[in-house]
């Protein structure tokens, strides 16, 4: 009961902010960057919020509890990719742009703008759909009595979480999210910085990790090298390091800084707080999964930990943590492609004088449809792909399609506008058909398509058309 108090407290708390916040909401500029007023600090904050999303806090808990202490090489791609995002940071603040399509769009033209758009709304109504079933698994969780029994089903609980999110980002956008953000930052970090040691006595530490994996029939989960194979790291590491590069959710950020340099250094920041904070889960995540041999619940296993093995104060704050980062995730992944289809489609081709008041509401009604769209896409995916599945696909489909082109425009002069159009569609299409496709299985020899995901073909066609086609068109 403490668990549901504490979680409907924090949320009623939000729901709060953004009604204070709803009514400073004057321009689009307030509701989809904040007013560009945001500084460093706070950005690292909305930045690591951000991005710790489900993928995080279920996806790479859960690859964890299947394969052990190998898990801890899975932050690699997004880290790199954050490396390098500090030498794109104060690039992208000076464009002063809402979206990404629109830096695509004054580089390579509408045709660019548009399919990149499409590759938006896709790729982040995925990663939205599974964070509404992340809340669910939540609520399913923390409703259980002592005999196994929820008061409600996961799919009344995915139902709820959408209703909540998708309200909550209509009320005021970005302003309202960013700065709870920061709170979620600093709170997630000490709740595993005060869990681990809990965790590790409960355990028995290593040796008693050791016993309980050795009697689970699991004792490669005591193991880093050589559970993983080389194409294993590549199919895990590159989806993330792809989005993140390209990632309209950190590029909003970007937007939204008061000024190039401040981006710049919140992104050095962030570099250490998404290491620390990824190496927590995870690690947090090793140690539950040695004391949680149901492997049903294994796939919620922070959540389970946060609920039956922490105090029960600590548990629900943790429990109320994960809650806000999900919420945070789904806001973000929710409000960039309202912003895009607002600024991309409707301000472009539909009715370029519309007043800010019309753009605002009209924003909230764009929010209001993509959560509806999003929930549905849950649907299809709740009983086919885990958390960490449905992660990377959607990174791949957003990383193939955009990012190479994306960079492109930043970087390469070189680039032609048929460059950027074929790279866009071939990252696409790759991504799409890759698993669908029956005559790919033909033609690719089985034990190198079985071992391979989308990303690798994805981004490598994608990259290969951008550049053939680019000195294919460039002009003498």
């Amino acid at each position: 009961m403490i668990h549901l108090v504490t979680i409907l407290l924090y949320l009623f708390t939000l729901i709060g902010i953004g009604m204070y916040k709803a009514g400073k909401i004057k321009t689009q500029s307030d509701f989809a960057v904040a007013g560009r007023s945001l500084t460093p600090w706070v950005l690292v904050g909305t930045m690591l919020a951000t991005w710790m999303g489900t993928g995080s806090i279920l996806g790479n808990a859960g690859k964890t509890y299947d394969t052990g202490m190998a898990a801890l090489i899975l932050p690699l791609g997004s880290i790199l990719g954050i490396v390098l995002l500090t030498k794109i940071a104060g690039k992208v603040r000076a464009f002063e742009k809402f979206t990404v399509p629109e830096i695509l769009g004054d580089r390579f033209g509408p045709g660019a703008r548009l399919l990149s758009v499409l590759a938006l709304v896709m790729a982040y109504m995925v990663i939205v759909s599974y964070q509404f079933n992340a809340g669910g698994a939540v609520l399913n969780t923390i409703l259980t009595d002592n005999s196994g029994h929820s008061l409600i089903s996961v799919e009344m609980g995915t139902i709820i979480a959408a209703i909540f999110i998708i309200a909550y980002t209509m009320l005021a956008g970005l302003v309202s999210v960013a700065y709870t953000d920061v709170a979620n930052g600093i709170i997630i970090l000490v709740s595993f910085f005060i869990a681990i040691p809990i965790f590790m006595i409960k355990a028995g530490g290593f040796s008693g990790m050791a016993v309980s994996f050795e009697a689970m029939g699991k004792p490669e989960h005591m193991n880093f090298f050589g559970v993983y194979s080389t194409m294993d790291i590549i199919n895990f590491c590159l989806p993330p390091f792809l989005l993140i590069m390209g990632d309209a959710n950190m590029y909003q950020r970007f937007f939204a800084s008061k000024s190039a340099e401040g981006a710049k250094s919140a992104t050095k920041v962030l570099i250490f707080a998404v290491l620390l904070a990824e190496l927590m889960i995870i690690f947090s995540a090793w140690v539950a999964s040695s004391m949680i041999p149901d492997a049903e619940v294994g796939k919620y296993v922070l959540i389970y930990a946060a609920h039956k093995l922490l105090p029960t104060f600590l548990g629900a704050i943790m429990m109320t943590t994960i809650v806000g980062i999900i919420i945070s995730t789904a806001d973000s992944f929710l409000l960039v492609p309202a912003t895009t289809l607002m600024r991309d489609v409707y301000l472009n081709y539909i009715n370029p004088k519309a007043n800010e008041k019309k753009i605002v509401f009209l924003s909230r009604m764009l929010v209001l449809g993509l959560g509806i769209i999003a929930y549905i896409v849950s649907l299809g995916f709740a009983k086919s792909a885990g958390f960490f599945e449905r992660a990377l696909y959607a990174y791949t489909i957003y990383g193939a399609a955009i990012t190479p082109s994306l960079v492109a425009a930043l970087f390469w002069k070189g680039a032609t506008k048929a460059g950027a159009v074929a790279s866009i569609i071939t990252g696409t299409v790759t991504t799409l058909l890759w698993k669908e496709a029956t005559f790919i299985q033909k033609i690719i020899p089985a034990n190198i398509y079985n071992n391979m995901d989308e990303v690798l073909p994805a981004i490598t066609l994608s990259v290969v058309s951008l550049v053939v086609v680019s000195l294919a068109t460039k002009k003498k």
